[in-house]
């Protein structure tokens, strides 16, 4: 039997509870919802929302149309992981610990989703990880084991078990999304890390579009056939080329076209169900044996190439915008759309033939340049574009300023809070600092190299070959003329020198140089 003391007790203790319910509602009601959707090697150009698109992406351009297409948005290291790494923590790749990606992240250290999770927010991370140790700072997760396959892939769980589920992995990417965000604790606002293998190589389309773009021939960049003439061993020495690297057989094979030898390819094809890669076969066999009749060689074999490889990589972002698309409809028939901030990005810009190139790595423009786009209804201004120079590093404090959360004072970014806003700081940054660490004894063989890139001019120190590069970019946006050896430009490189100094010493890069 319960006496009146206790009565009353139990009933303040219930109406305590649910008056903490109804502040915890109110709570997740006046915090935004943060979505952030992330893909690998998407390039600007692959988005049509951007300038000079090369294909159709109407539901990524609703993200821009709804809200803010930052057209000078860069990363601090144009490599997965580290890029990963900047975007967790806030701090360039000599902070974080995570410089290359054989590296592994810290998880112990700082990040954003720890940060939001110690402030009421429930975080989850969906699929690529790639960072070598377990996610930390979440309620859910379950990644991609280190790339990831696109067809019946494997998910790791957070008991540790690994898991090969059926399906097209951007596909389902969207549908594991979804399902979290249905399921998740209504009483707090959410934080959720979607993260796709697409549109990294090995380039495997959905089903739906293993035939799309074949009745077009897609542009080629005019330094499609570039020779490097003012630039030094660095872009004269990698392994990146259309015409050399890409090879239809052998270990670096990149194509289905030669199954005699164990690789890749055979790996990945060998994951498809006998009606999958019967399929696959029906779309591609005719091709192929259409190229392997031709013989063909030279230029026009490089021309070949670059159109399977552009074909195949905007196939697999017409899976990813669809992908977008479906959450951003199940954000509206939920009624989250108008209280959810949309992030869309990518780890870095990857080459799409220009300089006669494809993966990333370098500082120049194509792969430090990075699509990011964001709507945040009620606050941005739908269709507007800011044209200020951004980073990744930036991605951090601006999820902890959208939930109110104090930033540290070691994150090295800035809250984009302000530009979404309409509003530029009087301080904001005239310029950006780059470091890849990686070298050219590693995968590519893409020297290693930091650098300053301004609004106007780029200076990169190819330090390990003792080599210089200064570009105009107003004058030469397409980086083709380095003008480091003319002396017209002596007083504009010690400019640029002493600047790189400051920039380095602003975030403790002092001592970065790996030689």
């Amino acid at each position: 039997m319960f006496n009146d003391a206790t009565k009353s007790t139990r009933h303040a203790l219930k109406a305590s509870f649910v008056l903490l319910s109804l502040q915890a509602s109110a709570l997740a009601e006046s915090r935004p919802n943060i979505l952030f959707m992330f893909t690998d090697d998407h390039a600007q150009r692959a988005i049509s929302a951007y300038p000079e698109s090369l294909n159709e992406t109407p539901n990524l351009d609703r993200i821009a149309n709804e809200g803010m297409m930052f057209a000078e948005s860069f990363v601090c290291n144009s490599i997965c992981g580290p890029a990963r790494a900047a975007i967790l923590t806030g701090k360039h790749s000599h902070l974080n610990g995570f410089r290359k990606n054989d590296d592994k992240f810290d998880g112990g250290q700082q990040t954003f989703p720890k940060l939001l999770q110690s402030a009421g927010y429930q975080t989850a991370l969906i699929g690529k990880w790639h960072l070598a140790t377990e996610p930390t700072g979440f309620d859910h997760w379950e990644i991609l084991p280190n790339q990831g396959h696109y067809y019946n892939p494997d998910f790791i769980k957070m008991d540790g078990s690994t898991v090969t589920e059926k399906g097209y992995v951007t596909d389902m990417l969207a549908d594991k999304g979804i399902e979290w965000i249905e399921n998740r604790n209504k009483q707090k606002p959410f934080m959720l890390m979607l993260q796709h293998k697409a549109p990294h190589r090995e380039w495997m389309p959905a089903l739906r579009h293993l035939s799309l773009y074949d009745d077009v021939t897609i542009p080629e960049p005019d330094n499609l056939f570039d020779d490097y003439n003012t630039r030094g061993k660095a872009a004269r020495n990698q392994d990146m080329s259309i015409e050399i690297t890409m090879s239809l057989t052998g270990d670096n094979k990149v194509w289905e076209l030669d199954d005699s030898k164990p690789n890749l390819w055979t790996y990945n094809l060998g994951r498809m169900t006998e009606d999958e890669l019967a399929q696959w076969n029906a779309a591609y066999g005719p091709k192929n044996k259409k190229f392997l009749d031709a013989k063909l060689e030279g230029k026009e074999l490089v021309r070949w190439k670059y159109q399977r490889y552009l074909k195949d990589y905007l196939r697999c972002i017409a899976a990813v915008d669809e992908s977008v698309g479906k959450v951003l409809d199940y954000l509206d028939d939920s009624g989250l759309a108008d209280n959810t901030v949309v992030i869309y990005s990518s780890d870095q810009g990857f080459y799409l033939g220009e300089h006669g190139w494809f993966d990333k790595r370098f500082m120049y423009e194509e792969s430090m340049r990075t699509p990011l786009l964001i709507r945040w209804p009620g606050v941005t201004k739908p269709g507007s574009v800011c044209n200020e120079l951004v980073q990744n590093i930036d991605y951090a404090e601006t999820f902890l300023e959208l939930a109110g959360v104090e930033i540290p004072a070691d994150m090295q970014g800035k809250s984009l809070v302000p530009l979404l806003k309409g509003k530029t700081p009087a301080d904001w940054r005239d310029s950006l600092y780059y470091h890849y660490y990686a070298g050219d004894e590693t995968w590519h063989r893409v020297a290693k190299h930091e650098g300053i890139r301004g609004k106007r001019f780029k200076l990169i120190n190819f330090y390990t070959h003792n080599e210089w590069e200064l570009y105009d970019l107003e004058k030469d946006p397409k980086e083709m003329n380095n003008l480091y050896n003319n002396p017209e430009y002596a007083g504009k490189i010690k400019e640029l020198k002493s600047q790189l100094d400051e920039i380095k010493s602003k975030y403790d890069a002092q001592d970065t140089i790996e030689k």
